[in-house]
């Protein structure tokens, strides 16, 4: 029984579920009816979000159809645990069933986490923080690489490294993407902005103005744009020490222009320029109005 399990686990990591599915139901006398109380959720299990309306649904159709797919589970202590199947699974609760129809796979916790990340991701309507996140757990469950975990679920390494970037998001960030139903291509746009202050104005602007992808690359490069001259303005470099003398040479000019008998003293020595100006005090305090004389 334990080749049913191998195969699974190796044929989905290269996108393959139909064929692993084809191998594991050759042997019908594997599929068992078990009461539902005795199925425990995957704890590997990267779907958080199952929508109602969805469940509804199936679980109508399991009324009348019946169960069309066994449930995929393995057998842990006393009861079992799901690989595959959890809406399935909810939807015949909701149905009212107390058992249902499941095929027994007697392979590993870890062969168990990769079937039920990869069938979720075969299907592709995992949330893409949902994803982000089984992949993470994955990693940390394997103590792998990134582009070993790649390689185990049939992705490459850039497209891993993507989906975990997403991860920089704040939880209320992401709750924010994934309810105004922004893409994952929305998403990497937007982690461009570092600063999360700036980045959650920018989300909030995408999210009213209803910008598509291009018009959201095309604001974050311009807020990028707008940053580096801003920091640029309040940065000047000059090296050239004689500018500021200058600029003090012409405010004596000025003032002596209005007036006001100011004076520069410069000296220099081998360690500094010194520059020291005078004003007196009578015109200093008066506005720089002279005195009759």
């Amino acid at each position: 029984m334990t080749k049913y399990g191998f195969t699974v686990c190796y044929a989905c990591t290269r996108g393959q579920a139909k064929e692993a599915a084809a191998v594991l139901f050759r042997d019908k006398s594997k599929v068992v009816e078990i009461d539902l109380d005795r199925i425990r959720p995957n704890p590997s299990q990267p779907r958080r979000t199952f929508h109602e309306e969805e469940l509804l649904g199936l679980s109508q159709s399991i009324r009348e159809n019946g169960l069309l797919q066994p449930l995929l589970v393995r057998k842990t202590g006393d009861g079992f645990e799901l690989i595959a199947g959890e809406r399935r699974l909810r939807a015949c609760r909701i149905a009212g069933l107390k058992t249902a129809a499941c095929l027994i796979s007697d392979c590993s916790p870890d062969q168990s986490a990769v079937m039920a990340m990869t069938e979720n991701i075969q299907r592709s309507n995992l949330e893409l923080f949902e994803e982000a996140e089984g992949i993470r757990r994955l990693i940390e469950r394997w103590h792998v690489t990134q582009e070993e975990a790649a390689s185990r679920l049939g992705k490459s390494q850039s497209a891993v490294a993507n989906k975990l970037r997403l991860l920089r998001f704040s939880e209320s960030e992401r709750e924010r993407i994934v309810s105004s139903g922004l893409s994952e291509r929305h998403a990497r746009a937007l982690l461009r902005l570092e600063d999360q202050r700036l980045r959650e104005k920018a989300l909030s602007f995408v999210i009213e103005k209803k910008l598509n992808v291009r018009q959201t690359e095309e604001y974050v490069e311009k807020l990028l744009s707008g940053d580096k001259n801003t920091n640029q303005k309040k940065t000047p470099v000059i090296k050239d020490v004689r500018i500021f003398l200058n600029t003090i040479s012409h405010a004596i000019a000025t003032m002596k222009q209005s007036g006001i008998s100011a004076q520069t003293l410069q000296s220099e020595t081998e360690e500094y320029i010194e520059c020291v100006v005078r004003i007196p005090k009578t015109q200093a305090y008066a506005g720089g109005s002279q005195k009759p004389a």
